[in-house]
């Protein structure tokens, strides 16, 4: 079979560490994977891309120990082989599977725990974008107890996390502030039920105590990492809870223990990636039971997908980085 490598690069960065670009991408032949008792594996039809991705081909986000090198953490297709111990599911079964790598390629391999079931009227390209967000957002909100009633500020409101996690807040019965580059983004987070809609360029914290009249959000969820944590703790109100998704804004900061004391705050992190089998399961079985109603109602509408062949994957990269990408980018076999 064919999937996408990463050569390794000679060039350093501005700090004499080796970064493999988009142009280290390559379409290359690689062995043909064998399922295992428990796994299944799927012809891919589509693989979601995530912000995931474009660390790994750098190498600041390696896969976990006995995992597929080859990126992609989400993908469309069709069951073609089953491993021993595998029920409820048969060859030629449509599906959507949540990865821990691998999914960047022709065929992948995927615990059979972590497969659901094609929601309806959904393409396959839009299909395989939908269960990282859904997954991330739906167990990091169990995780930090979001409930009715509350505010709710979402980072980065624009991109398919943010669109998902406004919509289902909304539909929690919540309030939610989100930050964004520019006026198109912001007027479309709006569109999608956030009620105020912040430039991050500017003074968000003092945007964010003025919309919640000085008092502060409650929950936060955000992709930003170090750049925004003595700011993301300025912003909680009292017993306010910031969960750390994402490590664009680097991955070493400086807490103020005093204000998280005053604030009796808590301040979490979570990777879908790295939890366990049995873990990933039960949230698949979440975003199915939650998720998959809410696109079939219109509740929650589906992020816009650019698509690219997958071949073409170094492109689709160099879009995602040019952070011009309104919602997500699917990747078609």
């Amino acid at each position: 079979m064919y999937a996408i490598t990463v050569r390794p690069t000679d060039k350093t960065d501005a700090k004499g560490r080796h970064r493999p670009g988009p142009e280290n991408m390559e379409w290359a032949q690689v062995p043909t994977p064998t399922p295992a008792s428990g796994e299944v594996r799927v012809a891919v039809k589509a693989v979601g891309m995530n912000r995931a991705d474009l660390l790994q081909r750098q190498g600041l986000y390696p896969p976990p120990p006995g995992v597929s090198e080859t990126m992609g953490l989400e993908v469309c297709g069709t069951i073609d082989a089953l491993g021993d111990d595998v029920d409820g599911w048969q060859v030629g079964d449509e599906v959507v599977a949540l990865l821990a790598g691998g999914g960047y390629a022709e065929q992948v391999i995927v615990p059979a725990g972590q497969l659901l079931h094609m929601p309806d009227g959904v393409e396959p390209a839009v299909a395989s974008t939908l269960v990282e967000v859904a997954a991330t957002v739906i167990s990091n909100m169990d995780h930090v107890h979001l409930h009715e009633g509350e505010t709710i500020l979402v980072h980065g409101g624009a991109g398919g996390i943010g669109q998902f996690a406004i919509q289902y807040a909304k539909a929690r019965g919540c309030r939610v502030i989100v930050t964004a580059g520019t006026q198109e983004k912001r007027d479309f987070c709006r569109e999608l039920g956030a009620e105020v809609a912040i430039d991050y360029h500017e003074d968000w914290v003092a945007a964010v105590k003025e919309a919640t009249d000085g008092a502060g959000v409650d929950v936060i969820l955000d992709i930003m990492g170090a750049k925004y944590l003595g700011a993301n703790v300025d912003s909680l109100a009292m017993d306010g809870r910031l969960v750390i998704i994402g490590m664009q804004g680097g991955v070493k900061g400086e807490l103020r223990i005093d204000k998280v004391l005053g604030k009796r705050a808590t301040v979490t992190a979570t990777s879908l990636r790295f939890r366990d089998l049995t873990d990933k399961a039960r949230i698949c079985r979440l975003v199915e039971e939650q998720a998959w109603p809410m696109y079939a109602s219109g509740q929650i509408k589906p992020a816009p997908v650019e698509t690219f062949a997958l071949p073409d994957a170094a492109d689709a990269h160099r879009r995602l980085e040019s952070g011009e990408v309104l919602g997500k980018i699917a990747l078609t076999l």
